[in-house]
């Protein structure tokens, strides 16, 4: 049962520190209006969801990132947890990464 628990803690850990490194080195958009834009331009090599992400928007955002061939993770915490993660005061439901930077997050989730 705690081998269970320690890997999912040491993946949301590792996403958490690439997370942190794509935020300082890359590009990226947060929130569903621009992850929207940034997938239908082509932009986004990478989309996260927060866990209580509400469903309509979930389901859209899975739609035009599979129309586009974009990458989506769902991640594991809420989106408080995921604003923190990304180093923001404020909650992040949506986040769609352009570019990025030294993090190897894109290939690491694909």
């Amino acid at each position: 049962m705690s081998a269970i628990t320690k890997k999912t803690k040491k993946s949301s850990d590792n996403i958490n520190s690439h997370l942190a490194l794509v935020m300082k080195s890359g590009k990226y958009s947060l929130g569903f209006k621009s992850t929207l834009k940034a997938i239908r331009n082509g932009k986004a090599k990478l989309v996260i969801l927060s866990a209580n992400c509400p469903p309509l928007r979930k389901s859209e955002i899975e739609y035009y990132a599979m129309l586009s061939k974009t990458f989506v993770h769902h991640y594991s915490g809420n989106n408080i947890e995921l604003g923190t993660a990304c180093g923001k005061l404020f909650r992040v439901g949506v986040l769609a990464i352009t570019d990025a930077g030294d993090s190897d997050i894109i290939n690491q989730q694909a």
